[in-house]
């Protein structure tokens, strides 16, 4: 054999292993504008005062040519020194003072320009108060941790007000989004285990009125133990009627609920959908757990229903309610079926099993959104309340008590 074949055939070879795509035309990518609100300085180069070519000065403007270079001024920090100049009256001894001028923190030094800015560097930026600190002091200003953490909560405590309005309208509506995670907090000598729990009232799907400028507002509270804050808070309201999965403030044990649940599809796919996922599968290689059929079938029903709920989204309940009673309740009662048939044929050790099991023995609350137009049919609304919180470990490492750490995350990104 020549070398010549040889490379004919490695390159049959690598060919049986590639495949055809659809060709497309890629866009340019276009940079946009920059602001009209940004500060614009104007540099322009003396242009020569004789012809580079023959030496004549009959020098004429034909055009200009601009290039835009983005540059950034370094902050700059000032102290503010407020004088009030005491005066004493030469008739009856009495001294007079104008009154000190309103502050956001009692007895404090820190401006609300500053403060706003360690706020939003903490909780809109993500970026903890010992990075802040390090910062600060590479700028040649000394703010230690405990001061930052002392603003923080002063700031907190100046903007209660509107935290109390939220709370009041999220906690207002009939229906609720709910979810919670878990969040590490610094104690003495130890790290402890909080809580954040977010409570999302949307009426957007169902209302609307609210389609177009959206109503969108979540209350987010840390608690030592997994079913206080629901206990406390949402089951003691007297408007909140339903709840979509909130498991801690659920308890099929109890005949009489406080509110009524609705758990979540999306929640429930994603356990068949690990099971069938076949780019992941593909990448894996030999490696990879095999695909299972049943997964597949599962999620093929799941998006069905989900593809109903896309074309109805944004419409009164009572047309969510018809059209689901005509379309999504006979899939559901086939379904239903399926899966206990499903189930009967599998072994214990079955890996789809679990999310079967999963929304068989929760079947009544996934099933509730068929009479109620309201209900969702996922909780992405809560979860993607939550996205911000995991994307720092740092995020609450100022507070020893978990009391006041609720006072630090409650809702400066609501």
């Amino acid at each position: 054999m020549t070398a010549a074949s040889e490379d004919e055939l490695a390159a049959a070879a690598a060919a049986a292993k590639t495949q055809s795509v659809r060709a497309f035309a890629r866009k340019r990518p276009v940079r946009k504008p920059w602001p009209e609100t940004i500060e614009r300085e104007r540099v322009v180069i003396e242009p020569p005062t004789a012809c580079a070519c023959c030496g004549g000065f009959r020098l004429s403007k034909l055009g200009e040519d601009v290039t835009e270079t983005l540059e950034e001024i370094p902050r700059r920090f000032k102290l503010i020194e407020t004088v009030r100049e005491k005066f004493t009256c030469r008739d009856c001894e009495k001294i007079t003072q104008p009154p000190a001028p309103f502050h956001v923190t009692p007895r404090g030094f820190i401006g609300p320009q500053l403060l706003a800015t360690i706020l939003f560097d903490k909780f809109g930026m993500h970026a903890p108060l010992n990075r802040q600190s390090a910062r600060f002091k590479a700028e040649g200003i000394e703010l230690p941790l405990s001061t930052l953490a002392d603003q923080v909560g002063h700031g907190t405590f100046a903007v209660m007000p509107l935290f109390q309005l939220i709370e009041r309208h999220v906690l207002a509506a009939e229906r609720l989004h709910g979810d919670d995670t878990t969040i590490r907090i610094l104690a003495k000598g130890k790290c402890t285990t909080g809580r954040i729990w977010t409570y999302t009232r949307d009426d957007r799907p169902f209302d609307r009125a609210c389609a177009a400028g959206g109503d969108l507002l979540r209350l987010e509270r840390p608690a030592r133990r997994a079913s206080s804050e629901a206990s406390g808070r949402v089951r003691r309201h007297p408007s909140v009627r339903l709840l979509q999965w909130l498991r801690a403030a659920v308890r099929p044990q109890r005949k009489e609920q406080p509110i009524t649940p609705a758990f979540c599809y999306a929640h429930a796919r994603r356990g068949f959908f690990e099971l069938a996922d076949i780019a992941k599968k593909a990448r894996d290689g030999k490696k990879g757990k095999p695909i299972s059929p049943i997964a597949l079938e599962a999620v093929r029903r799941l998006d069905a229903l989900f593809e109903i709920e896309r074309a109805i989204n944004g419409r009164s309940a009572a047309e969510r309610y018809a059209v689901r009673q005509e379309k999504s309740k006979p899939l559901l009662a086939d379904m239903h079926a399926w899966l206990l048939r499903e189930r009967d044929t599998l072994s214990r050790s079955s890996e789809v099993l679990k999310p079967i099991n999963y929304m068989l023995r929760r079947w009544a609350d996934f099933t509730r959104f068929i009479d109620d137009g309201r209900i969702c049919l996922s909780n992405n609304a809560a979860e993607r309340a939550l996205r911000g919180i995991a994307m720092t470990d740092s995020y609450c490492t100022s507070s020893s008590n978990v009391r006041k750490q609720g006072l630090l995350v409650f809702h400066f990104d609501a």
